[in-house]
């Protein structure tokens, strides 16, 4: 769609990329599993708070008055989380509050800018405070690296001292820094799986260990927490899967011009979607688990992915074809990508879903089924919902959505077709990439030498480079809540009973991170029924200064309030 080689989402082949993509996706998160969830300290912010939920919710048996008055307790923490949650959410859509509390400014008199912006979303807030200081300390490196160094010198060096230090700012760290960010992330994300071959390899040991197990008649004998899909059956429907996906990159090639090559372009697109895509799910669950899915930057391991793919077909495609299909080896990059997308994004869920079940006792065969079953309900949908967004709205940098009046930003899709045109067109500036490589190594030493001279402080390489990565709306309040978190389990600290309040603490979080999620899909319905983009508006953008200062303040004190009304309430029931 970006690259204006198709003009609508054909049904067929986009439910068939969606539904082996995602079946693959839950088939690789199996045996990572074992190494992300079961073996791993890693805090899964979104996996805990569901499963915190379900507990509280569950009630379960309890034994004496101290125990039913914690779960009372940890209900109303997670209830009245939710509620505050939804109804700022709902004040912020009615924009009486802003959404964010943002500002640009320039540096100096030579073009150079900077910004940040803190988005008042409790739910980021939430899973700071589930994520922990090291992380938050971390990603506010990145962002550092990012707002307080690489923007001001990339705009500084284009001298521009007409354009709005906004648009500016925007600018630079879109077509500049951003890329930078995906060097830092790719070099840690290559570090990061190579400590992950270890576990990943005790996970596969696992496995099969499991699969004997129901070999010899000792099923019974496994815990139910141990009890996976079987090794064998995965392994075989990964390459069962293999077949289709072989048979929709032929087609692709074929309708695509590409015919006379269909032969070496499926069988590197197969394997390049068998190995990379494990890759990209291995360290995508590792970044969900470390500051949750929804802020995991699959895009910016998707740039790795697209330049691979993208570099693939230069050296092995594109010196046996003619320039006239320059459009198509840009089309088949995309195309492969996305397969790899899916396959990772539902990777990336499940691995949460997976530690949910981990915490509540559930039996991880029967999520396994469960996520086919909805990755295949999801793959009917998506098509026809991108179909009719994309009819309704278009997508802004798209042939032809300058025609349509109030386009949808997809400046994830258009970064990523811009580098599958970059590199087949060789006009990529790979001294960006080089330089956040760079990046990457140093703080992969700062973080060994902290993990050598250190007990408690790490850097992970990871969270920075999200941190230089992610805008500062994704990050700053993630890192403002891992401050409060820490905070908070310092006061816990002074209690009678330390870990019941902190764990009233994860529930609080937990509530805000549900209502928040929860009312955001009812507001996006609420957009998409209505054409509106906002819906609920009750003020003009005269007011936006005002909203700024009212929301900011809002919401600094209702954080404060909930926090501290969790600590008197944990007070009050060890007295």
């Amino acid at each position: 769609i970006m690259i204006g080689w198709w003009t609508a989402f054909p049904f067929w082949i986009s439910f068939l990329i969606c539904a082996l993509g995602g079946i693959l996706g839950v088939m690789y998160s199996i045996p990572l599993r074992r190494a992300l969830v079961t073996n791993s300290d890693l805090p899964y912010p979104e996996g805990v708070a569901c499963a915190e939920v379900l507990k509280v919710g569950s009630g379960g048996d309890k034994t004496n008055a101290a125990e039913v008055e914690h779960g009372r307790s940890g209900l109303l923490a997670v209830v009245w989380g939710s509620i505050v949650a939804a109804v700022f959410a709902i004040i912020v859509a009615t924009q009486v509050f802003a959404s964010d509390v943002a500002q640009t400014f320039r540096i100096g008199r030579r073009g150079a800018v900077s910004g940040y912006d803190f988005s008042l979303s409790f739910a980021l807030l939430a899973i700071g405070h589930l994520c922990g200081l090291s992380v938050g300390i971390a990603m506010l490196i990145g962002a550092c690296i990012g707002w307080g160094w690489l923007v001001p010198h990339y705009a500084a060096l284009t001298g521009d001292l007409t354009t709005a230090a906004g648009a500016l700012a925007q600018s630079t760290w879109s077509h500049k820094v951003r890329f930078i960010g995906a060097g830092a992330i790719g070099v840690s994300a290559i570090w990061t799986l190579l400590k992950l071959v270890k576990p990943v390899a005790s996970g596969l040991a696992g496995a099969m260990a499991a699969s004997r197990a129901r070999k010899a008649g000792k099923a019974d004998t496994l815990p139910i927490t141990e009890r996976d899909i079987p090794i064998g059956i995965v392994g075989l429907v990964t390459l069962l899967c293999m077949l289709p996906i072989g048979w929709v990159l032929g087609y692709f090639a074929n309708t695509s011009g590409l015919g006379s090559h269909v032969t070496t372009l499926v069988i590197g697109g197969v394997f390049y979607v068998l190995l990379m895509s494990f890759f990209v799910s291995a360290v995508c669950g590792y970044m969900a688990g470390l500051i949750g899915s929804s802020n995991s930057p699959l895009s910016g391991i998707g740039i790795l992915v697209v330049i691979g793919a993208a570099l693939l077909l230069v050296f092995g495609v594109q010196p046996y074809v003619g320039p006239d299909a320059t459009k198509a080896l840009m089309a088949f990059a995309l195309f492969t990508t996305a397969v790899i997308f899916n396959v990772a994004a539902i990777a990336n869920n499940n691995l949460q879903d997976l530690k949910t079940g981990q915490l509540v006792d559930a039996t991880p065969w029967k999520q396994q089924v469960a996520l086919i079953i909805g990755v295949l309900a999801g793959a009917v949908v998506i098509p026809p919902v991108l179909n009719l967004v994309n009819q309704a709205y278009g997508f802004l940098g798209a042939p032809g959505a300058d025609l349509r009046p109030n386009p949808l930003p997809a400046p994830q899709a258009g970064l990523i077709s811009s580098l599958a045109q970059g590199v087949i067109a060789a006009d990529i500036d790979w001294s960006l990439i080089r330089m956040g490589a760079y990046i990457g190594i140093a703080i992969i030493v700062l973080d060994a030498i902290l993990a050598r001279f250190t007990k408690h402080m790490r850097v992970p390489p990871l969270a920075v480079g999200l941190g230089i990565y992610l805008p500062t709306a994704s990050t700053l309040m993630i890192v403002v809540g891992t401050i409060v978190g820490w905070f908070f389990d310092r006061g816990a600290d002074r209690t009678r009973n330390p870990e019941g309040t902190k764990q009233l603490g994860v529930l609080l979080a937990s509530g805000l991170i549900v209502g928040e999620s929860t009312i955001g899909v009812v507001l996006s319905a609420i957009v998409v029924f209505s054409g509106v983009a906002a819906p609920l508006a009750l003020v003009g953008a005269g007011y936006e200064t005002a909203a700024k200062i009212i929301g900011g303040i809002a919401f600094a004190a209702t954080a404060f309030v909930l926090y501290r009304w969790v600590l008197g309430m944990a007070a009050k029931r060890s007295a």
